[in-house]
């Protein structure tokens, strides 16, 4: 195998890159200077060798503890429960919340072998009665594994006392009803609410 079919073949395992655009990105590469080259490189080094979990919500940091848990101006009584650190980046463009995090590290997938123990619930656990976590809202993916995830949460952390809310879901701002589907639809009905 040639060092362009092994480059190709790395960037074709990353999310959304197929092997045409792999071997673009390839080729692109061998045309920029090798500084830039060394450079990208360099990154991806760094990348792995300094960025690790956070020990309190395993969001990706740095340091110890991520940006957010160190905030002393978030709510630690209000923690969200997501999927991945990625998921967090997404509820944070909002600019609405102002509590901490949870990153679980995946979701619940018998047919993948994820099960319960695969993901960061203990420590989630963990965290309520030392923290004084008064609400979790549960926002996994609306995929079947996601809603079973959800639901395995809420049920270990019934016993515990705290509130247990899930994000809704529904219908975009600004979409159409002629394009949802049956399933979006029917959440957007049963989740719907006064108007006042």
């Amino acid at each position: 195998m040639s060092v362009i079919d092994d480059l190709t073949s790395e960037l074709a395992r990353l999310p959304g890159i197929g092997r045409k655009t792999a071997l673009r990105l390839t080729y692109h590469l061998l045309r920029q200077p090798h500084s830039q080259s060394r450079r990208l490189a360099e990154a991806l080094v760094q990348l792995t060798e300094r960025v690790r979990a956070c020990d309190r919500c395993h969001n990706l940091t740095e340091s110890p503890l991520c940006a957010l848990c160190a905030d002393p101006r978030r709510d630690p009584a209000i923690v969200c429960v997501v999927e991945e650190a990625s998921d967090i980046a997404s509820i944070e463009r909002a600019g609405e919340f102002r509590g901490l995090y949870h990153v679980l590290g995946g979701r619940l997938s018998p047919l993948d072998g994820v099960g319960p123990d695969d993901l960061a619930i203990g420590d989630l656990l963990a965290r309520i009665e030392p923290e004084g976590v008064k609400e979790v809202i549960l926002a996994t993916n609306p995929s079947l594994e996601g809603e079973a995830t959800a639901l395995y949460v809420q049920r270990q952390l019934l016993p515990r006392g705290v509130r247990i809310t899930r994000i809704a879901r529904g219908l975009p701002v600004g979409g159409d009803l002629e394009y949802a589907d049956g399933v979006t639809i029917a959440q957007a009905l049963s989740a719907r609410r006064e108007m006042l």
